[in-house]
């Protein structure tokens, strides 16, 4: 199962996920089933393009959901511990996205998780009581044991994001192929608003193989 939380600021909403599931064994696969956003291979029909992606649609906690109805609760504190780091980033044919070395770290309550990676989404999957957000992006953490909690940092029409400008000074100009670049370097620290609170709630992978368990 995989659990959200967003908190919000004035320009920036912050949404976090865990997913207590393993990695999917496609991954490591030379060549995965293909899925597109939009067409015969898109969101509608991804359950159907692979035995691995059935969870798309037959799933119980799919994600992403528009955010309504939300309650109070006690929740435990959001401690990130992030690095600045130099940069390595891949446009993997869906999303841009940066791979981050072992030493940055999310705990939320007595579970820590390493980041691994961040990627973005244009315009956001998540809403908040039907309001969508112009990107997000997605910081992708595992634990010990496989299991992975995402970030999702929903940002809005602004000033520029001092990260985000350097990223896209810096875009890979093959597919597929990642770049190392160590004179850059990169904070993810960057794209986290001041104000942590945050919601919660039970979820899936947003893209396939769509996993909720």
């Amino acid at each position: 199962m995989k659990l959200r939380w967003i908190c919000r600021s004035l320009a920036l909403t912050l949404a976090l996920s865990v997913l207590l599931v393993p990695a999917p064994a496609f991954a490591q696969e030379a060549h995965p089933p293909h899925w597109t956003y939009a067409g015969k291979e898109g969101p509608t029909a991804w359950g159907k393009l692979d035995s691995t992606f059935a969870t798309c649609s037959i799933g119980h906690t799919q994600s992403p959901i528009d955010i309504k109805g939300a309650t109070s609760a006690d929740l435990p504190a959001l401690k990130f511990d992030y690095k600045a780091v130099p940069l390595n980033i891949v446009d993997n044919g869906h999303t841009i996205q940066i791979n981050y070395p072992a030493g940055s770290t999310l705990t939320v309550g007595d579970k820590t998780y390493a980041l691994k990676q961040f990627h973005f989404h244009h315009p956001s999957e998540e809403h908040i009581n039907g309001h969508g957000y112009a990107m997000v992006a997605h910081l992708v953490h595992a634990d010990s044991e496989g299991h992975l909690a995402v970030v999702a940092v929903l940002l809005d029409k602004g000033a520029d994001n001092p990260l985000i400008a350097t990223l896209w000074k810096n875009l890979p100009s093959e597919k597929g192929k990642a770049s190392d670049i160590p004179s850059v370097t990169v904070d993810v620290n960057q794209l986290l608003p001041a104000d942590r609170g945050y919601f919660t709630y039970a979820g899936s992978l947003t893209t396939p193989p769509c996993s909720d368990w």
